[in-house]
């Protein structure tokens, strides 16, 4: 079985292997003709249930003949011009190029002495990301494995940036009193967030939006002001840069204000939105984000890099110690003042894939530009989009976009219940997924459902969208048909 181990003896047995698999995954991107099968989970679970992995196959061409019935031929496909559903971006050739080197080498980025260059390529993407945001000489960051660490991380730190008493108190009566503002429709990982920090149920404070769904600043200033007032501590504000449902930017400058004004940190989830840190038009969209003590980036959301790659950044690198533990085994204390740069020390991960890779790969080959034009065509076909939808009767769009992102319903003429709209909307969603032809997605807005585009893809074209809409109320006026004649 040592011929299956990458080493000097194998090399050859590895470039066989891999091009037969990169053969078979550009045979079928190139011939994939819809973003989904349309299979079924009844359909699929018996074929990989069948399948005995205590008996190997012994055969890299027989695995691949298997592995092209239950995964490659059902797989949901990106790049597609029609999948228009979630946060999942179509990759550039040179992270995926990046991605098969760093997965054949195998750094860990815990430690130097496990990743030499690796380490010093982090944390110059670190340096250029900070940068790029504005954050000052005292930046630092480290990459994640997406953004709800990335999240995490930043409120650990601005928790213990925030706790009561000398050092801190670790007790829960300590916590107690520790509060998070977020705007009602941001992402859900800053309450898991809260609870995995031990903080109370209560601790989460959801700041109302605006018909743009941006976080309202004279709200905040109410609930800061109500927090000082009753004795409570403002932890940290999460403002938001591309919120997950409706792309919507919070005013950052004047959330700054008022983070400086009460004390509070502030917290810039631009998992999203980080995209504009590359645009050529519309960086100036999430002016302010220079002025938070963290932000989140999601690389491979609008950077269009594979999954994972994110990270965490800081105003102040010395809050990143929050973070730090030492290992005799791994990485003792003296090696700070030999300094020897451990990523591990500003982590929550210890083992660590060589994510950054990927981005380097992408900078070097396409530079920063060539990535902001792609986000830049994604959100101007937003906008197309959503002339498209406020001038086609059929539907009711939410907000006009601030990224790429769409929420809409269809509405039906003939139809006033509000219910019935629902079981349609769902109906539409649920039948196309079903056919295969396009990948939407779903959420509500007033208690209502409304189905979702998130436009990452530059291949997609107004066309594209177009056909979408009219595949939509084809299924929705289906479900209504029926649903007429089962009444009768």
């Amino acid at each position: 079985m040592r011929s299956h181990l990458l080493n000097d003896l194998t090399a050859e047995h590895y470039r066989r292997s891999v091009t037969e698999g990169v053969e078979r995954v550009a045979a079928k991107l190139a011939t994939t003709e819809r973003p989904f099968t349309g299979v079924t989970v009844d359909a699929l679970t018996p074929r990989i249930d069948a399948i005995d992995l205590d008996q190997p196959l012994h055969d890299t061409t027989a695995v691949l003949d298997e592995l092209e019935d239950v995964y490659l031929r059902d797989a949901v496909y990106f790049h597609h011009p029609r999948y228009l559903a979630h946060l999942n971006c179509p990759v550039v050739i040179p992270a995926v190029l990046g991605e098969a080197v760093l997965s054949a080498v195998n750094s860990s980025l815990d430690t130097w002495d496990q990743s030499a260059g690796g380490t010093l390529i982090e944390r110059k993407l670190i340096e250029w990301t900070t940068a790029r945001i504005g954050l000052g000489e005292a930046a630092d960051g480290v990459f994640t494995s997406g953004g709800t660490q990335s999240n995490l991380q930043a409120l650990l730190l601005a928790r213990e940036e925030a706790k009561p008493g000398p050092g801190g108190r670790e007790e829960a009566a300590g916590l107690a009193g520790l509060r998070i503002f977020a705007s009602e429709v941001s992402h859900f990982s800053v309450k898991k967030s809260a609870k995995l920090l031990g903080l109370g149920q209560d601790a989460v404070v959801a700041i109302p939006v605006d018909h743009d769904k941006r976080m309202q600043t004279v709200a905040l200033a109410h609930e800061l002001e109500r927090c000082r007032r009753d004795g409570l501590i403002p932890m940290a504000v999460v403002a938001t840069a591309g919120t997950t449902d409706f792309g919507s930017i919070d005013p950052l400058p004047e959330i700054a204000e008022l983070c400086e004004q009460y004390g509070t940190w502030m917290h810039v989830d631009a998992a999203y939105g980080c995209g504009l840190l590359a645009s050529l038009k519309y960086r100036d969209r999430i002016d302010g984000i220079e002025r938070a003590d963290s932000v989140t980036v999601d690389y491979h959301k609008s950077f269009f890099q594979p999954v994972s790659s994110s990270a965490v950044l800081v105003r102040d690198a010395s809050t990143l110690r929050h973070a730090t533990y030492h290992a005799e085994y791994l990485n003792p204390r003296r090696m700070v003042t030999e300094r020897i740069p451990n990523q591990v020390d500003k982590s929550l991960q210890t083992t660590r894939r060589f994510d950054a890779l990927k981005l380097w790969m992408t900078l070097r080959t396409m530079g920063a530009d060539g990535i902001g034009e792609l986000f830049d065509e994604v959100c101007e076909l937003a906008q197309e989009g959503w002339q498209l939808l406020a001038a086609d009767p059929r539907y009711d769009v939410v907000v006009e976009p601030s990224l790429s992102t769409l929420v809409f319903r269809y509405i039906p003429a003939a139809v006033t219940d509000p219910a019935e709209i629902d079981r349609a909307n769902l109906y539409a969603r649920k039948a196309l997924f079903a056919s295969g032809d396009a990948v939407v997605a779903g959420t509500k807005v007033g208690g209502r459902h409304y189905l979702k585009f998130t436009l990452l893809n530059p291949e997609t074209t107004t066309a594209d969208v177009s056909a979408v809409l009219d595949l939509i109320a084809g299924h929705a006026e289906q479900y209504l048909g029926e649903s007429l004649d089962r009444a009768s």
